[in-house]
């Protein structure tokens, strides 16, 4: 197949105007916290994530989470292009529902960890991860 002058023109109009369409993210990681907690809202809580402010480099971004009497803790990135990144289960035997892990992030944005508490409630909390390099 060959590609003409029209053909290249009209590909790179169609990319650029795909590319300037808004983007979801936000709004697929809201869907997954929703699978998450079974479309029940979560509310502020005793939850701690810990993430440096600041990264050079997005491939390997330093987390932790703790969060009293939970049962399991989930964490999203909200800029991915799948915002899942972990989940933690806890069972009755675990000295404290704590987890530390190293993430991946795209560019800046929001990292939300959301607890389910052994009463059923859930409970998130967020910070903001400013990547200065791309994962």
């Amino acid at each position: 197949m060959k590609l003409t002058r029209r053909d290249a023109l009209t590909l790179g109009l169609g990319a650029t105007a795909a590319a300037l369409l808004p983007m979801s993210a936000t709004a697929a990681a809201e869907d997954a916290i929703a699978v998450f907690t079974g479309g029940v809202e979560a509310g502020a809580g005793d939850i701690t994530l810990t993430a440096p402010e600041t990264v050079e480099n997005g491939n390997r971004v330093p987390i932790s989470v703790e969060a009293p009497g939970a049962v399991a803790i989930a964490v999203f990135a909200t800029g991915n292009p799948t915002p899942e990144v972990a989940t933690f289960n806890f069972g009755p035997m675990a000295g404290r529902s704590f987890a530390s892990t190293r993430i991946r992030l795209a560019a800046t944005q929001d990292v939300v960890a959301v607890a389910k508490l052994a009463d059923g409630a859930f409970v998130r909390t967020s910070v903001t991860v400013k990547v200065t390099r791309g994962g």
